[in-house]
């Protein structure tokens, strides 16, 4: 019998298909929960309660749920360096920040030109090492404290070897979730300005990115109808996992939608957690976090 959770639009997806997965529910208890990320040494998910000001832990090892941190200064997006190292977007602090081994916690930026940000809200850290981040204002509501300092919101570079911040787009109304192609050459964000401005963008955007790391392009990628694109991530053939309003859609690198696997919540992010023969969708719905089993190209 086909699995009701994993709905085929065109054939390309049935490659991702694993026999008898279903949808998993891990955990349940968030206000809104984000930014999923995978610590492998560990086998680890470390994600954030925004609304709760509190960062979880799930263990593959003993499939427990725990307090990572709180409070988190409203900890949004997660992602790991290179040297397998937390980075979060703290949306309270308008800052980034590094958990260290021994559990410290590292400032890393917290200003462009001598102003604050407003609320970063995801991340992701490139081959270089540098960290790519977005900064809508979703953060500066009445739940936090601290006027806007930057005129609109962007994407931005932040260089740990140099301590260089650059701001690397212009015209984005709410930045939210963004990542890289797998050769780097595409850099994809989401603009989910719809909430704010009426007729405003809730699509993602695809910009070239040059040897210098500079941005070009920024052409339409893909609308969601249903207003609901958020955090993403990209496998290694270049598909595009996507949170939505009715759980997860995979786009191919050519644009098609070919095909979503259906959640209970509205999906705000998800990441990959690998195992030797196929690769865990870690899902953060509105309240719960999920799991579901795919088959992803190897790197």
């Amino acid at each position: 019998m086909p699995d009701a959770d994993f709905i085929v639009l065109d054939p390309r997806f049935e490659a991702h298909r694993v026999p008898g997965a279903t949808v998993e529910k891990l955990w349940t208890g968030g206000r809104w929960i984000e930014g999923p990320a995978w610590l492998a040494a560990s086998e680890t998910l470390v994600f954030s309660d925004i609304p709760n000001n509190r960062m979880l832990a799930w263990s593959r090892a003993s499939g427990e749920t725990v307090v990572f941190r709180a409070p988190a200064s409203s900890a949004n997006g997660n992602t790991v360096d290179r040297e397998g190292r937390l980075v979060t977007c703290e949306q309270a602090t308008r800052r980034i920040t590094r958990t260290e081994p021994d559990g410290s916690i590292t400032v890393l930026v917290a200003q462009y030109e001598g102003k604050r940000f407003t609320a970063p809200n995801d991340i992701v850290v490139a081959s270089d090492g540098a960290i790519w981040f977005t900064d809508p204002d979703y953060g500066q509501g009445p739940h936090y404290e601290g006027v806007v300092e930057l005129a609109g919101c962007h994407v931005y570079r932040f260089d740990p070897a140099d301590g260089s911040i650059q701001q690397m787009t212009t015209d984005m109304v709410m930045p939210n979730g963004l990542a890289f192609s797998p050769d780097e050459h595409l850099l994809y964000v989401a603009d989910t300005g719809s909430t704010h401005r009426p007729g405003g963008p809730n699509h993602l955007r695809r910009f070239s990115v040059a040897a210098d790391w500079t941005l070009g392009g920024g052409e339409i990628f893909a609308i969601d109808p249903l207003l609901g694109f958020d955090g993403f991530r990209i496998d290694w053939g270049g598909n595009l996992w996507c949170g939505a309003q009715d759980g997860v859609h995979c786009y191919d690198p050519d644009g098609t939608l070919i095909g979503r696997i259906a959640i209970p919540e509205r999906v705000g992010n998800l990441t990959f957690a690998l195992r030797r023969e196929a690769t865990d969708l870690m899902i953060c719905g509105s309240t719960s976090l999920y799991r579901y089993t795919v088959k992803l190209p190897a790197s």
